[in-house]
This record gives C-alpha cells, structure tokens and sequence, in this order.
C-alpha cells in the first residue's frame, strides 16, 4: 500500500512541474485573410500577423499550403516573447476562379499545429 502512495505521489509531482513548464504561445491577428475580388494577374501576397503571448522564444519550423499555387514564407529567425512576426503567403492570381487555401504553421508553441485560411475570388476583369 505504501508503494503505491509513493508511486501516485511521484506521478503527481511530475504531472504539476509539467503543467508548469513555460510556453510559446502563437496569436494571430487574424486566422483567415479575404482577398475578396480581385483581377487576374494582380498582386497576390498578403501577410499573417502575429505575437508571441508566450515566455519563451517562439520556434516556427514549417509552414506549409494545401496547394502548389499557394507559396507562404516563414519567418527565419525565433520570435521573442512579446515580439510580433508575420508569415507571407503568395497566391497565384493568374488562376481565375475562387480561393480556399489552407496554411497549416507547425511550432514550439503550446498549439503545435495552427490551420491559417485564405479565401477570395479571382476574376479575368477587362475582357482578358
């Protein structure tokens, strides 16, 4: 009975000093970006802002789209708690038709995996 308090003890201590371990925390400004209507050929590149809310520096190891057409960058560098940073997306707007893209962001953050959108409409305007 004994060792079975000693083991219930020592899971517990790992469970509490686990939930107090610091984090790096991703929030966006914003999760989706709407390009709305926009004419064929036109500037296809948008940005998602965000902030660190963690303690520790913010770590994005990949960013990946669900589509070819759709190019994001990262940023290189950690993003420091407190400190804003943004992650670029490129969309190919010679493609006429509507936009539903996802980014999916893989980091060091609490929230592993985000799942960012874009989302529009690209038209051949002017007869072309």
């Amino acid at each position: 009975m004994k060792k079975i308090a000693v083991v219930l003890f020592m899971g517990l201590m790992a469970f509490s000093l686990q939930a107090q371990e610091k984090t790096a925390k991703i929030q966006f400004k914003a999760e989706t970006v709407d390009y709305g209507l926009i004419e064929k050929g036109s500037d296809g590149v948008r940005v998602f802002e965000f902030t660190n809310t963690g303690e520790v520096p913010l770590i994005i190891s990949k960013v990946s789209s669900s589509c070819g057409c759709t190019i994001p960058k990262k940023p290189e560098e950690p993003i420091l708690p407190g400190k804003t940073g943004e992650i670029q997306v490129k969309y190919d707007t010679n493609r006429v038709g509507p936009i539903r893209k996802a980014i999916t962001v893989i980091s060091n953050a609490d929230t592993p995996t985000k799942v960012l959108k874009i989302k529009g409409e690209v038209k051949a305007m002017d007869g072309k």
